[in-house]
């Protein structure tokens, strides 16, 4: 095993050689010096500081040893070298000096060993070294590579290759171009084959066996362009201005030309189509309702007496978002023909965060300035999400979406239903201001008048997520809590309660005022009224609602589309749709939408999946609009409180019942601590905490992840070089000294931590006694980067390794490449740092393969060498046997 034992063992080099490779260690009575041992082991005499002088790179600058951050910055650094540089000349010299000793003649008539590869004599015998020679020695390079049964083999013969592939190979000379063209042939030609050849390159032992690039010719051997020259004309595609320029077009000349028109036609298409369409409009109708007297209505934060009011408006801005975004989408924003837009049941959270806060800074003394900052925060929120969605459309970033962990955003959901059981509670309660964790809040929602408002809710929700298991049907939400309001006021007919105790008791919405229309909230913009101060306070939640607006949608969408069966879903087409819905319902005074996954996939599946049901729609919640703060006054609070509560029960579902046994302890427990801190804490801290949490959970798994793929050793895996048979027989047992080990991935401080203890257990004494390690070849090939912390570790484990006279080489590394110039960077490539670079594996392998053949001829050399200068001959005297006398 210990064919070169490195410096710091107790017994000798020589005597290891020796034993190791049956050399008789008594011959000449004794071995090399010390000196001499140790030129053999480093291939080099050591430099100064212990530092080994290298010829592989051509800086000579000297490079501080902790750190080579700073010098980045302040000189420009020459570009490393690979080290392979004349490697293949000296095994090509090395092999011509194997085969040339002869095994009778080994220590008397064979060559000497050429000064180049003497590593012990080098320097005596450089002088005297002739130019004649060097010049037989590179002249014999290919034949020394060969067998010693092949070395006279033609080499045209010994190929292998057949007289066709010669014929392929070789250009055609002017009488064979004119053979191929004569009379009576076939008027066929062929590209020279060396103008084919000379674009491809020949391959090596550095060919690899899958091509890094796509070859630069786009057309197949033998191919031809278009024998008549007719090229078919590139067609545009119509981009959405122009089929909706074309469209107007086109019923323009059928509305001006009344001969044209077809009873049946117009029967058809203007009375019998949409007929069809009432039942899929008044689903959607029904579902836009319910999500204004869920969404809406807690628009603005209800328990608080300076917002209590505002219900109604909060209605009427959630049918002006909802309304604009359906019809931005029907006539062609959107790919989906029936799709429904609506509010973001996940930025109420925001907008009452935004509320308390400029209630906050302004104070309760002054609501006209709360009321009016908060409603300009609202519709500003809507412009700056819209402005990023269309920019994000544009700059066709809709798969961004894709780099962030969606533990985050299941988190998120979480906490967006854990507020909506919270707002059910205060809506139902008839809570005064917002919920609070203590005692008096306990006791007022278990109070007898108050436990039957809460509890009531509570339970005909849970009641409807057991109907949902059992009943399949689109119209089971919508007739489920009619069937409650019909049932409530019969009860309430029967009983003869007046609606004026209903509203008092906390059972029915106050009435609005019947001066109030729906347009009322316009009154509520006051430029002059705007708290500036309190407004910029809003922005960071502004950006957090952007956020989440921009998480969601690139989600939402195309799941839609897988369940509609879209194949032509195009999302930066969405996205820019939704930058412009947004961005206008924030110019008329609104709030943000966007495409509701569930509502969009009822509609669709009960019959909607034209734009002429999408523009229905929209009339008829316009409709509802203009009436509505009428019906307000009539609507039972438990209907309004149990939709608030079956929301929340069902992202709290999917965040922390469907994820069970989906996500690994820790993305779990990352979802419960954003679920719990958006809760109890703050919306804004919740997301930061669970980007935080994210980065955590990649370097922990990812540092779980060994960056060393594979290990192998110099015995079991050499280089594709041909040798000698004494060399390979060697090369065998040494090679049991070289570690290779294969890195991939991204080198990052997480992972490089496993490599340095992996490198520093090599030369531990226990494990360094058992298995001596000369040289670690370090291959880069599978590595796509690295960072500063990486780069620097690796400057550390070459200090370590040197000090027990191990070699580091690194193979598959691209100097020019990103990875190459961060090691460059930290200084591993200078000079005394000793670390030679190779294109590939098989170089590294062949660079360590000689510097074990230059120790075993320079120790055979040295062994084979006289000590005593007066012996007659070189060999050892063997005494003839003398006949004894009987």
């Amino acid at each position: 095993m210990g064919v070169l034992q490195p410096h710091g063992r107790r017994d000798s080099r020589a005597s290891a050689l020796s034993r190791n490779l049956m050399f008789d260690r008594d011959i000449h009575g004794n071995a090399p010096s010390e000196s001499l041992v140790e030129h053999a082991n480093l291939g080099s005499p050591p430099g100064p500081m212990g530092a080994e002088s290298s010829s592989y790179n051509g800086s000579t600058t000297r490079t501080p040893n902790r750190s080579f951050y700073h010098r980045s910055f302040n000189s420009n650094m020459d570009p490393a070298h690979y080290a392979s540089d004349g490697l293949r000349d000296q095994t090509a010299e090395l092999a011509t000096y194997g085969l040339s000793l002869n095994k009778k003649s080994l220590l008397k008539d064979g060559p000497g060993l050429p000064p180049s590869l003497d590593i012990f004599h080098g320097s005596q015998n450089s002088a005297s070294y002739s130019q004649d020679e060097a010049t037989s020695s590179h002249t014999t390079a290919g034949e020394g590579l060969l067998e010693p049964g092949y070395a006279s083999v033609d080499p045209a013969s010994a190929s292998g290759s057949s007289a066709l592939t010669e014929m392929i190979r070789r250009p055609l000379t002017d009488t064979e171009e004119d053979q191929v063209t004569q009379p009576g042939t076939d008027d066929i030609s062929f590209p020279p084959s060396s103008a084919i050849y000379d674009e491809l390159e020949r391959d090596n032992e550095h060919t690899s066996l899958l091509s890094k690039s796509r070859s630069k010719s786009t057309q197949n051997y033998g191919s031809a362009g278009d024998a008549e020259n007719q090229g078919l004309p590139g067609k545009r595609s119509p981009n959405l201005i122009t089929k909706g320029v074309s469209s107007v077009a086109h019923y323009s000349r059928t509305l001006s030309n009344p001969k044209s028109w077809d009873r049946r036609v117009i029967w058809k298409e203007a009375v019998l189509y949409p007929a069809s369409l009432v039942p899929a409009v008044l689903l959607g109708l029904l579902l836009n309702i319910l999500d204004a007297l869920s969404y809406g209505m807690i628009l603005f934060p209800l328990g608080e007496p300076l917002f209590a009011h505002l219900g109604t408006d909060g209605i009427s801005m959630f049918y002006v978002s909802t309304i604009i975004s359906q019809v931005v989408f029907s006539c062609g924003g959107s790919i989906f023909k029936g799709g429904i837009g609506s509010e973001m049941i996940e930025v109420v959270p925001f907008f009452h965060q935004m509320a308390f806060t400029i209630m906050n800074s302004i104070g309760k003394d002054n609501p006209k300035s709360v009321i009016a900052t908060t409603i300009l925060a609202f519709s500003v929120s809507s412009i700056l999400t819209g402005l990023v969605f269309f920019l994000m459309g544009v700059c066709g970033l809709g798969s961004l979406i894709g780099f962030f962990p969606r533990h985050i955003l299941i988190g998120c959901i979480g906490g967006v239903g854990y507020f909506l059981l919270q707002t059910g509670v205060e809506v139902s309660a008839r809570l005064p201001g917002s919920f609070e964790y203590n005692l008096p809040t306990i006791q007022k929602l278990f109070h007898l008048d108050t436990f039957s408002l809460w509890m009531i809710p509570l339970f005909l929700a849970i009641g409807l997520l057991v109907l949902k298991r059992f009943v399949r049907s689109n119209f089971l939400v919508g007739g489920y809590f009619i069937a409650v309001a019909v049932v409530f006021y019969i009860v309430i007919f029967s009983a003869r309660i007046s609606m004026g105790a209903l509203r008092h008791n906390g059972w029915v919405f106050a009435a609005p005022s019947s001066n109030n229309p729906w347009y009322h909230f316009y009154s509520l913009y006051d430029l002059s009224e705007v708290n500036w101060t309190a407004f910029g306070e809003t922005i960071p939640a502004m950006f957090a609602l952007t956020f989440f607006g921009v998480l969601h949608v690139p989600i939402n969408v195309p799941a839609l589309g897988i369940s509609t069966g879209e194949d032509n879903l195009d999302v930066d087409r969405e996205l820019m749709a939704h930058g412009v819905t947004n961005a206008l319902s924030g110019f008329v005074g609104s709030i943000q939408n966007y495409l509701v996954y569930t509502n969009s996939l009822l509609f669709i599946a009960s019959g909607g999946s034209s734009r002429l049901a999408g523009l229905m729609l929209a009339a008829a919640t316009a409709g509802i609009m203009v009436i509505g703060p009428v019906i307000i006054g009539y609507i039972p609070i438990m209907v309004v409180g149990a939709l608030i509560f079956l929301l929340g029960i069902e992202l709290l579902q999917e965040a922390l019942v469907d994820t069970w046994g989906k996500l690994t302890r820790l993305e779990y427990l990352t979802v419960v601590i954003i679920v719990v801190t958006m809760g109890a804490w703050d919306f804004v801290v919740g997301i930061f905490i669970g980007i935080i949490l994210a980065c955590v959970n990649f370097v922990v798994q990812t540092s779980r992840k060994s960056a060393i793929r594979a290990t192998f050793s110099g015995e079991i895996s050499g280089s594709t070089v041909r040798r000698p048979p004494i060399q390979q027989q060697f090369l065998r047992e040494a090679g049991q000294q070289t570690l290779m080990i294969k890195l991939g991935g991204y080198l990052f401080f997480g992972t490089i931590v496993n490599v340095e203890n992996t490198m520093r257990g090599l030369i531990e004494e226990e494990a360094f006694d058992r298995r001596p390690i000369r040289f670690v070849i370090l291959d880069f090939s599978r590595v796509y980067g690295l960072d500063f912390s990486a780069a620097e570790a690796f400057t550390r484990i070459n200090r370590v390794l040197r000090k027990r006279n191990v070699q580091i080489a690194i193979s598959g590394l691209n100097v020019e490449g990103d990875v190459g110039k961060s090691l460059q960077n930290v200084g591993l490539f200078e000079p005394e740092s000793g670390v030679p670079i190779f294109e590939d594996l098989n170089s590294a392998l062949e660079f360590c393969e000689n510097n074990y053949l230059k120790v075993f001829y320079s120790r055979q050399e040295a062994l084979a060498t006289p000590t005593d200068p007066t012996a007659n001959s070189e060999l050892l005297q063997v005494p003839a046997s003398v006949p004894v006398p009987s």
